[in-house]
């Protein structure tokens, strides 16, 4: 089984924001694929750990999630899909990245990304894929807090519906044909459009 698990923070208030690209992303291939996510697994205290939906391509399973728990907290999802690295894509946002950029790498750090970094630390590797979507401006304030928890200005919207959509198209690449495709074929700093 593949296991696409998009990062963000649960409910209504976070919808839309920055933080939440994991989210939109799963959301668009969940669309795209006709697949409900609704099947919950509980964590070991018994609270909602992540919400998924599973499809079929090609004979592969393919699992489309999304943690319940806050954004630092990602990793707790991890703990009950109990999903090998070498399977697992984790799909966030990167205030590294200018809006609308897409990096996909097979490894590496957190970056300061702290949802990335609870998954990095139940995971006990570094070494799992992961497809970053960027967020940042040129006029990034000092702390990131309140920004990441913000929306999209009206006009970064269609780099980032865009960046949405090629970051689905990376995620079915990943799965097809491997983190090496994906990193060579959906690399970019920014959207070319």
């Amino acid at each position: 089984m593949k296991v696409l698990l998009g990062l963000g923070n649960p409910g209504h208030t976070f919808h839309g924001t920055r933080h939440n690209l994991g989210f939109a992303v799963i959301q668009h291939l969940a669309e795209q694929r006709q697949v409900p996510i609704d099947q919950r697994l509980a964590g070991i205290d018994g609270r909602p750990a992540v919400v998924y939906g599973d499809y079929t391509h090609e004979g592969q399973t393919v699992r489309l999630a999304m943690p319940l728990t806050m954004m630092n907290e990602s990793g707790e999802a991890l703990r009950v899909i109990e999903a090998s690295r070498d399977d697992l894509l984790i799909i966030c946002d990167d205030a590294n990245l200018p809006v609308g950029g897409l990096r996909i790498r097979a490894e590496g750090g957190a970056g300061g990304h702290n949802g990335l970094q609870s998954c990095l630390e139940v995971l006990g590797t570094e070494q799992v894929a992961r497809l970053r979507i960027g967020i940042g401006t040129n006029d990034m304030p000092k702390h990131l807090e309140d920004f990441v928890l913000s929306r999209f200005r009206a006009d970064e919207r269609p780099a980032i519906t865009a960046a949405i959509g090629q970051a689905a198209e990376a995620c079915l690449t990943w799965v097809k044909e491997g983190v090496a495709v994906a990193m060579n074929r959906y690399n970019r700093s920014q959207d070319p459009s």
